[in-house]
C-alpha cells in the first residue's frame, strides 16, 4: 500500500499486513504517523505520549 507522510509529502510502502492504529515511521523525515484508515491507506500524525506524573 501507498501511503503520504503527513509531514514531508514523501510517498512509500507500508506492509500489506498494516492495521488500523499501527504506528509507521516515515522513512524521509523519521516522523512517527499512525494509520488511521486502510480503505484508503491514510496516515496522521501519531498521538504524543503523556506522562502520567506517577498517576
Amino acid at each position: 500500500m501507498r501511503v503520504t507522510c503527513t509531514e514531508c509529502g514523501a510517498e512509500f510502502d507500508i506492509p500489506d499486513d498494516t492495521m488500523v492504529g499501527e504506528i509507521i515511521i516515515c522513512p524521509e523525515c523519521g516522523v512517527e504517523l499512525e494509520v488511521v484508515s486502510l480503505e484508503p491507506p491514510t496516515l496522521a500524525p501519531a498521538p504524543e505520549v503523556e506522562e502520567d506524573w506517577g498517576e
